[in-house]
């Protein structure tokens, strides 16, 4: 059998390659940041990690991780209710909670598997799911292991969102779910918005904030920050992977009588391993950091409103955004490989996005912004895609 299967997968992956949409893994030799070297000894200028605060190979986070080594050990070989709880696992989950104002905290591997196990502990066939079009494929996962009714709503579109609300009445508990920033367009979720719907509809409030927490609100705290929220939403989800150190690690934050449930009945929680401690002690760190100054949100703030406001005049489309994710629309497939594959040469390191990651139709070029990069980073990065945008005629 499997040499008929073989031959079936040798022929999707060489369509794959013959569409010019095959993915090639680069290699890193040096720790993340703005300026990264790959195996070819290339020295680059990384413009796609998700290194949002420039924090992944910052000093006093390694510091903690070593201390941490030295005291706890390297890994839990435990789940968390058997025997793989530790001081700084509370005293992380405490933390996240006080950073976000929330009652309580739940760690888990990423925030994939935070997603994955938020719904179907909560939710029954009784109750109902109104989800963003655009929500990360993590919430998409977790909506389809739950039995809950599904809704759907176009992209912040708030009357699309009102006309499901309407909908979901007939169900007994109405969950509204929405990343803070969606990832693809670096576009920010009208919260504000949402949430005044769902008291209006008698519904409860999730929201991703992956790739807001640390970005978005003047002191990095997320969309519930920047629409003066705070507090007012049910569930937040996140991750340790971004903006905060860039290591592993996701959580579910909110009410407390929803975290103790999750505690109690979330799969992903209750059969994986807990995060390494020297994991969780760079995240007690990290969280001390962001408190004490806000210097790196400052500086992030003014990195992706100076690339984005030249990038635009120089007649790129750009998506619209109020986060540190600047969409370059290219459109074409191959066009954005080619594009991003001539970046490359040039010391600027992007990848392009295509369907099935974004719909068909929309390639782009997504670049993320870091604290960690200098103003002559980002020039250097304007003119590469300057000279490449005219040399493929995509800005004149």
């Amino acid at each position: 059998m499997y040499t008929d299967y073989k031959n079936h997968l040798t022929s999707v992956l060489n369509e794959i390659k013959e569409a010019g949409l095959y993915k090639n893994e680069r290699i890193i030799v040096s720790p993340q940041g703005a300026e990264i070297e790959l195996n070819s000894g290339q020295k680059v200028l990384n413009f796609c990690a998700n290194n949002y605060l420039g924090l992944s190979n910052n000093p006093s986070l390694i510091e903690a991780a070593k201390t941490s080594l030295d005291d706890h050990g390297y890994g839990m070989s435990s789940v968390r209710f058997i025997c793989g709880t530790t001081d700084l696992h509370k005293e992380l989950e405490k933390k996240i909670a006080e950073f976000f104002n929330t009652e309580d905290t739940i760690l888990y591997a990423a925030c994939f598997d935070a997603n994955g196990g938020v719904f179907e502990p909560l939710l029954t066939e009784e109750d109902a799911i109104i989800s963003d079009a655009l929500n990360h494929a993590s919430i998409i996962d977790g909506v389809r292991l739950c039995k809950a009714v599904r809704y759907r709503y176009e992209n912040a579109d708030m009357a699309d969102l009102e006309k499901q609300l309407q909908l979901a009445r007939a169900q007994r508990f109405r969950l509204v779910v929405t990343d803070g920033v969606f990832s693809m367009d670096g576009n920010v979720a009208p919260l504000d918005k949402i949430v005044e719907l769902a008291n209006k509809y008698n519904a409860m409030v999730m929201v991703d904030e992956s790739h807001s927490a640390g970005v978005v609100g003047k002191t990095g705290r997320g969309v519930t920050e920047l629409y003066n929220i705070t507090g007012k939403v049910e569930i937040i989800t996140g991750t340790l992977g971004k903006a905060f150190g860039g290591a592993i690690g996701g959580f579910t934050t909110g009410k407390k009588e929803i975290i103790e449930i999750l505690r109690q009945r979330s799969r992903p929680y209750l059969f994986s391993n807990s995060i390494p401690p020297m994991v969780a002690a760079a995240g007690i760190r990290m969280i001390e950091m962001m408190t004490e100054t806000n210097v790196l949100q400052d500086k992030l703030h003014w990195n992706a409103e100076y690339f984005i406001t030249a990038m635009t005049k120089l007649g790129f489309d750009i998506k619209p955004t109020k986060s540190a994710i600047c969409a370059v629309m290219l459109y074409d497939a191959k066009l954005s490989q080619e594009f991003a594959a001539k970046l490359l040469k040039e010391g600027i390191y992007v990848i392009g996005f295509y369907y099935p990651v974004v719909p068909k139709g929309q390639a782009r070029i997504r670049v993320q912004l870091s604290a960690g990069h200098q103003k002559s980073h980002l020039d250097k990065a304007i003119g590469a895609f300057e000279k490449i945008g005219k040399d493929l005629g995509v800005i004149n």
